[in-house]
């Protein structure tokens, strides 16, 4: 409990020096949708996979905004607390009322540590991530015409609080609907960081429900605020979001085999 309330305290001056910030700066919104599936499995007591595919879509889903592809290994402490390392390849496509000058991708390599509890009926999900970026970001290769340049590094940190509470029963089971929701807040440094140190908010409300054995699907809206890199121009996204995750434990059906 000291944790979670160490890490909200913590989420809320980050909120609270992004609301200053926008004050200050040109906002405007896009309209977008986000298809994704998560998959987190077990191969073993204390190792998993992660896998992570999402289609995020311009317009809702009209036209590409990003493909993001992320994997990574699990170290599971306890059944409530796990690390992961990994790689992540983004794409971002021209999109939205502040576009780039051209398509560039993105190579990550991320670690995090994850750890949920239960305060009653409320399940709470605490989440630490580093990232360590490097964009091609476009640059001018004649006149008017710009392409992928050469990788720019920048590291970012993430801060996640999650809670989900079911609508029957005490605790998320199999063939039960919950409520979802979560803040998180996202940190740029480094010697690269531009003008902006707070890149972005997300505040995410869901509905979901939990099939036997495979796993949730969600369905929600996330209010994204973008700070761009010139530090003055920031994206209003409002979000649709549908995403399944899987948690299918291949080591315990080994194991009854």
């Amino acid at each position: 409990m000291k944790r979670i309330i160490l890490i909200v305290t913590c989420l809320a001056l980050l909120l609270t020096q992004l609301q200053a910030q926008i004050q200050l700066r040109n906002m405007k919104s896009n309209n977008n949708g986000w298809f994704m599936y998560f998959g987190s499995h077990k191969i073993s007591e204390k190792i998993g996979v992660h896998l992570e595919v999402q289609f995020r879509r311009s317009d809702i889903v009209l036209k590409p905004q990003q493909l993001l592809l992320r994997g990574g290994l699990n170290f599971h402490f306890t059944s409530n607390a796990f690390a992961t390392v990994g790689y992540c390849f983004v794409n971002t496509s021209q999109y939205g009322v502040f576009p780039v000058q051209c398509a560039f991708p993105e190579n990550r390599i991320w670690e995090q540590v994850q750890f949920k509890s239960q305060a009653g009926r409320i399940e709470l999900i605490t989440r630490l991530r580093l990232e360590q970026r490097f964009n091609k970001l476009p640059v001018l290769q004649g006149p008017g015409e710009y392409a992928p340049g050469d990788d720019v590094y920048t590291n970012r940190g993430r801060i996640l609080v999650r809670m989900s509470v079911p609508f029957k029963g005490k605790t998320i089971e199999d063939r039960s609907m919950y409520f979802s929701c979560y803040e998180e807040a996202f940190v740029n440094f480094g010697s690269n960081v531009q003008s902006n140190i707070f890149d972005q908010n997300r505040t995410y409300v869901a509905l979901g429900y939990k099939f036997p054995k495979w796993g949730k699907l969600e369905m929600g809206y996330m209010n994204q605020l973008l700070l761009k890199a010139d530090g003055v121009k920031i994206e209003n996204n409002h979000t649709l979001q549908m995403g399944f995750s899987s948690t299918i434990d291949f080591h315990k059906k080994k194991s009854k085999v």
